[in-house]
């Protein structure tokens, strides 16, 4: 299936806010928790995505050109995968955003590490 609504796995900023959010909030308010409590700027083209208490829902903000965007998934029987303690945001590829989607432990997720030899002897 192709998924036309979903953040590009080119987007160069993504973050995650591990805590949970009041989901009354629109994109002022989420803008709002960017600028407040992560001390960055909500239009600088970066994604923000946020999750309800029940881990059901995902709202992904951002700033395109003119006005903000608002990525909204409410899960009909299930519940996201959302990274537990640590800092209050954690930054995303591309593609860890669409797993955390589609439903996936990102945390679990972990490559190989990447080796640099300078010789073979």
């Amino acid at each position: 299936m192709t998924r036309y609504f979903r953040p590009s796995v080119d987007m160069p900023k993504i973050y995650l806010y591990r805590q949970p959010v009041d989901f009354r909030k629109a994109a002022l308010g989420l803008a709002a928790i960017v600028e407040q409590e992560l001390a960055q700027n909500p239009f600088d083209g970066a994604l923000y995505a946020f999750t309800n208490r029940h881990r059901n829902k995902i709202k992904c903000l951002f700033w395109e050109d003119n006005g903000f965007v608002l990525y909204y998934k409410t899960l009909a029987e299930d519940k996201f995968r959302w990274p537990k303690k640590g800092d209050e945001v954690i930054s995303l590829t591309g593609q860890q955003i669409n797993w955390l989607l589609d439903g996936y432990d990102i945390t679990a997720m972990k490559g190989h590490k990447k080796l640099h030899y300078e010789s073979v002897f």
